[in-house]
């Protein structure tokens, strides 16, 4: 009930809907449990072992929903379910064995939540330690359910009599409440990590491309400089701008504006390393930083992005709007700080506007790379 109320209030959590079904379906199970005289015993044995089959599998379901990996094929889940419960009526209806079904469920139980716990066990433990605790309690209990049928076995060191094996039933209920519980309480945590999570996005992102705002990307400056600083490793930063950004919207409304922006962080995020940080700092401006780049590296890559988006014109509505950027380029110095570079990246953005725009200027110490001067295209946008 309680995950029920959760996933009313918090749909857009993932695998919250499908954690409350597997409980639910333990809730049906234990019903069903306490109905077993009442029952024909294949019926009960199909209904049981689909309904333990059901908590597993929806617990794994929701684990990888969380984790953002894709739903397992619904023809291997099929036939799984279908395979327990044939094998479960043969070994009740052809051949009585009641240990056989239970090896069977706990087989495929336990490697399903096996397989839940490793499905969360991503990302650093730092970060996330709700996903390890779900991890470490659904393995935990999957490794129980694999080997509880040997606490069974006639051979267990004597324990095969009535009194030890109603002493051996009690603790295998009594683990299944607590590991159940305690993976619920990680759900909770999950749940409350996954709001944390969204609201710390929503205060460092741009909502609109998906970036840095422009204090996170200040932060991560500051820091890339310091680190730079002890690793005497140096630091870039590109100033961008797109070119007559304020035509585009004139042209194609704030829409089409927005999308543009949108593409350029798409051609950006191509073009640049995966260790590059990108930032908005307002309107039609980015800033990209560069660790462990010197001033040569800058250009170049500088150049790189320049090109790329000269050369990924914008679909839109049908029609193709060719982008330009102007990119000013600053290296760190001894001593400099992020206010020092951004100011000298930010004037030579504004001499590259002023010398025709759609190019790249730095003014800095001259490196030796000379880049090739570009007009403005009539089709781009400011």
């Amino acid at each position: 009930m309680v995950l029920a109320v959760m996933w009313h209030f918090n749909r857009r959590i993932p695998g919250l809907g499908s954690w409350g079904l597997a409980y639910l379906s333990g809730f049906a199970l234990c019903g069903l449990l306490l109905a077993h005289g009442h029952l024909h015993e294949a019926v009960f044995v199909a209904a049981v072992q689909t309904l333990t089959f059901l908590v597993a599998y929806l617990n794994l379901a929701s684990a990888r929903a969380y984790a953002g990996r894709p739903p397992l094929p619904r023809r291997y889940v099929a036939g799984a379910l279908t395979g327990v419960v044939a094998l479960s009526l043969y070994f009740t209806i052809g051949q009585a064995h009641p240990g056989a079904r239970f090896a069977i469920s706990s087989l495929a139980a336990g490697s399903l939540f096996l397989l839940s716990g490793r499905a969360l066990a991503t990302g650093s433990i730092a970060h996330y330690p709700a996903r390890y605790l779900f991890a470490l309690a659904s393995g935990a209990h999957g490794v129980f359910l694999l080997l509880r049928p040997l606490l069974f076995s006639p051979g267990s060191a004597g324990l095969f009599d009535a009194t030890n094996m109603l002493t051996i039933s009690q603790f295998v209920v009594l683990e299944s409440i607590v590991a159940l519980m305690l993976m619920a309480f990680c759900i909770l945590m999950l749940a409350n990590e996954h709001s944390a999570a969204k609201l710390r996005r929503l205060a460092e992102r741009d909502p609109l491309t998906d970036v840095f705002n422009r204090r996170s990307f200040l932060n991560l400056f500051d820091k890339a400089l310091s680190q730079g600083a002890r690793s005497a490793r140096s630091v870039a930063v590109l100033l961008v701008d797109l070119d007559r950004f304020k035509s585009i919207n004139d042209s194609v409304g704030h829409k089409g504006g927005d999308e543009a922006l949108r593409h350029f962080v798409r051609t950006a995020v191509a073009t640049l390393r995966n260790e590059d940080v990108i930032g908005r700092f307002g309107g039609e401006e980015f800033a990209i930083l560069l660790a462990g780049s010197g001033l040569h590296d800058a250009l170049a890559t500088a150049e790189r992005l320049r090109a790329a988006i000269e050369a990924n014109p914008l679909q839109l509505g049908g029609a193709t709007m060719v982008l330009t950027v102007s990119i000013g380029v600053a290296s760190s110095c001894r001593h400099d700080d992020a206010d020092a570079m951004l100011d000298r990246a930010d004037k030579a953005m504004y001499a590259a506007k002023h010398k025709g725009r759609n190019r790249v200027e730095t003014l800095d110490q001259e490196s030796g790379l000379r880049l090739p001067q570009h007009a403005a295209l009539p089709q781009a946008g400011r």
